[in-house]
């Protein structure tokens, strides 16, 4: 076949689609009074425009490609019982909806939308309100989840509520610019790949703001998590990069800003921990790289157990912090360097913006603490002081190893 039959061959197979798709309205003054009825009418590749008003119609089923959009916000109601939107088709889009009332059920996901199988969907610029799941994705590829605002009233208990966006056994997913907050977990992924969180708020949620388990080759990116029951849960996972996101304010007994469980090979740069309890707690954490992250006003900065091997930890700033560096075990197998800590008491005679003397961030006090949490009863002592000082000058209990030989003087321009 010579080219210019490929091209009108080509041609010929795009031809159904730009000539035979067709517009479906649905409303007062509409083709059709119902969703329902407009989709058993609609033709792949159709678009149905939904007037305003209040949509009554169980659980819609959407089994082919078409494009569902709403004008001036329509409300898909689903009175408390089921699922209100499933996809199972490629090529779907739904934009412009409030979805409110999803029911519930103890063993079944029932979600506002339920993606049961799809490629290529997107679902955009949609209100979520009191719903038990919002957007639930399974076995999705390439799918767009974008500026989309979540919330419930539900969620008085993690039991009576699920997640705000759910995504399970799936690849390329994008999820971008939503807002989430009063569900069990703002974002959930489990067992996918190639995924990628940008610029979300996930905020008052009652477990984490981000959960991530099983999913990797992941991106997650200037996000902020604020005041979440944990900020971010990033588990059994590799190669994750985390860049410039904010962990803010999540405080209470166990609560930390980013928990890292059994996590390998992954990138933690350019974030912002600030005002939680402890700003990282690291557990079987192995080759992770921290750069150049802002930790400030927090309890801990950093928790890293013994079991944590080979990570680097350069360039970042430790600022009005109660505790820089904790740990659980005597023996350091991470690197620390160029890192500025508002404790270093040292000098520069060289002018080389780098401290002569090396400094030391886990203090007796932070290991005493670790080993019996109601030593804390002495916090701002003048005995703590004497054993910290003192413990300078003669180590005795922390260990030689963990240590900074080349702290900076200044603290560092961050990202964010």
């Amino acid at each position: 076949m010579n080219m210019k039959n490929k091209i009108f061959y080509f041609l010929a197979l795009l031809l159904p689609i730009f000539c035979f798709s067709a517009t479906i309205k649905v409303g007062k003054s509409g083709d059709f009074k119902t969703i329902k009825e407009a989709i058993a009418a609609a033709k792949s590749g159709d678009t149905i425009f939904v007037e305003k008003g209040i949509y009554r119609e169980g659980t819609i089923d959407i089994e082919k490609p078409i494009s569902l959009i709403g004008i001036d916000r329509p409300i898909l109601d689903g009175n408390l019982n089921g699922e209100i939107i499933t996809f199972r088709a490629d090529r779907i889009t739904l934009k412009g909806f409030k979805l409110i009332n999803s029911g519930r059920e103890e063993i079944r996901s029932v979600a506002a939308v339920h993606i049961y199988t799809s490629t290529d969907s997107v679902i955009e610029n949609n209100i979520f309100e009191n719903n038990y799941f919002a957007i639930y994705v399974q076995r999705g590829n390439r799918i767009l989840i974008n500026r989309n605002k979540i919330t419930t009233n539900r969620g008085n208990s993690q039991e009576n509520s699920g997640d705000g966006i759910h995504i399970l056994g799936s690849r390329e997913i994008w999820i971008k610019n939503n807002f989430i907050s009063g569900h069990k977990d703002g974002i959930y992924l489990e067992k996918n790949a190639k995924c990628y969180v940008y610029h979300n708020l996930s905020r008052n949620n009652l477990r984490y703001g981000l959960h991530f388990m099983f999913s990797n080759d992941s991106v997650y990116t200037s996000n902020v998590f604020d005041n979440n029951g944990a900020g971010v849960a990033v588990m059994y996972a590799m190669n994750v990069s985390m860049f410039n996101n904010k962990f803010i304010n999540n405080w209470g007994d166990s609560v930390y800003g980013l928990l890292l469980k059994e996590i390998s090979y992954s990138k933690i740069k350019g974030n912002t921990f600030q005002n939680n309890t402890t700003g990282v707690f690291a557990d079987g954490a192995t080759k992770i790289d921290f750069y150049t992250n802002q930790f400030e006003d927090n309890g801990w900065a950093i928790k890293i157990n013994a079991n944590c091997m080979e990570n680097r930890v350069m360039r970042n700033n430790f600022i009005n912090n109660t505790f820089d560096i904790s740990t659980s075990g005597s023996t350091v197998m991470n690197d620390f360097r160029f890192n500025y800590w508002d404790k270093y008491e040292g000098y520069d005679l060289d002018k080389d913006k780098i401290g002569d003397v090396p400094f030391h961030p886990l203090s007796l006090y932070s290991v005493l603490v670790e080993q019996n949490p109601s030593v804390m009863l002495l916090f701002r002592s003048f005995l703590v002081d004497m054993l910290d000082r003192t413990e300078k000058i003669i180590p005795s209990l922390t260990p030689e190893s963990f240590v900074d030989d080349q702290p900076l003087m200044k603290p560092l321009q961050t990202p964010n």
